[in-house]
């Protein structure tokens, strides 16, 4: 963003978009950076956050692992972050 001009809104997206959860994103790193992801995570059956092979593994092979469509997870996880 530096020597750009912006709108306080397209400067909010951006913030949003840096902070959004894609697929190749660590559970560990949800659960750190993200805690209000976890009732999300705990909903649909992921219980074991804080095992630790959890915390190295993508939320991509977490949702393959419990035969989960990844796209609505993260779609999830970013409506909730993006409501905080």
């Amino acid at each position: 963003m530096i020597g750009t001009v912006c709108t306080v809104g397209q400067y909010m997206e951006v913030m949003i978009m840096e902070n959004a959860v894609t697929g190749q994103t660590l559970i560990g790193e949800i659960v750190n950076n993200h805690p209000e992801a976890i009732e999300i995570l705990l909903s649909i059956g992921m219980h074991c956050l804080g095992c630790p092979a959890s915390q190295m593994e993508s939320l991509e092979e977490a949702c393959a692992v419990h035969g989960i469509p990844a796209d609505k997870v993260i779609e999830a996880i970013n409506a909730k972050i993006a409501a905080v």
